[in-house]
């Protein structure tokens, strides 16, 4: 376990001064969730039938989950440009643990994230929303949004580890980019076709937005439609129970690919 740590330790460092000398890149990942914010709360929050205050009270949440489901994103083409450059080659040649590279990654993902998360919070403060549960519920949501951020980039690790090439990790990363669209995270789900609706309550994405309003005393924290899917009606255990069932399907096949290294 010491073993595991340090290494791990090593490889978050490389990971953060990797992310130092790209500083486009991480103002891209601040700035964008802004724009969406700005634009959906002023622009479809005048076409809804909540209020704009209300709209935006429910839509901060909302992006606060898809900011942490990017690591699906961000884990596959780190792993995939590290794969596919030679840097996991080297990795594997050095006497450290082998989980310590996707947990370095995977780490230093999750610190981004959160220093990534402050101005998209300070934005949505100035635009209406708030912390009704104070203190204890803002942990909470934190601690939510923090473990599905660290759950999803260890998937993103395993499929960038398993791609072809770094433009197919691209590509395939893009394409998660419609996966908050189908769940609660921008809109109600009760509003939706029934096959859609289904879709969408049993999207981890909906089950981490949902939590987030509930935990923060937010519109839209409890489902009260009939009929709806249990991790809508459990927000907050559902949100934790898809985190730890992603990272049991995640942390180990990523483990042994590393340690495989390219077929």
């Amino acid at each position: 376990m010491t073993t595991l740590l340090s290494d791990g330790g090593a490889v978050l460092t490389r990971q953060l001064q990797k992310a130092r000398h790209a500083p486009a890149l991480l103002v891209l990942t601040q700035t964008m969730p802004i724009m969406m914010l700005l634009f959906f709360g002023y622009v479809f929050g005048s076409a809804l039938a909540m209020p704009g205050a209300e709209y935006r009270e429910f839509l901060v949440p909302g992006l606060l989950a898809a900011t942490a489901a990017n690591g699906l994103m961000t884990g596959m083409f780190t792993a995939a440009q590290d794969a596919h450059r030679g840097v996991m080659d080297r990795f594997r040649t050095l006497p450290m643990s082998r989980a310590a590279v996707p947990l370095g990654q995977t780490a230093a993902d999750l610190l981004t994230t959160a220093v990534s998360m402050v101005p998209l919070m300070l934005v949505g403060l100035a635009m209406g929303w708030r912390v009704e549960n104070g203190l204890p519920g803002a942990l909470g949501a934190l601690g939510v949004l923090l473990l599905f951020r660290f759950a999803a980039a260890w998937v993103g690790t395993y499929l960038g580890l398993v791609s072809r090439s770094e433009e197919a990790a691209g590509q395939l990363g893009s394409a998660t980019f419609v996966l908050p669209m189908l769940s609660s995270a921008y809109l109600p789900t009760a509003g939706l076709p029934g096959w859609l609706r289904t879709v969408a309550e049993w999207n981890p994405i909906s089950a981490v937005a949902t939590a987030v309003r509930e935990l923060c005393g937010n519109a839209g924290g409890a489902a009260t439609a009939p009929g709806a899917a249990w991790p809508a009606s459990h927000p907050v255990a559902g949100a934790v129970l898809w985190s730890l069932l992603l990272l049991l399907l995640a942390v180990p096949p990523a483990t042994r690919r590393f340690a495989r290294g390219r077929d």
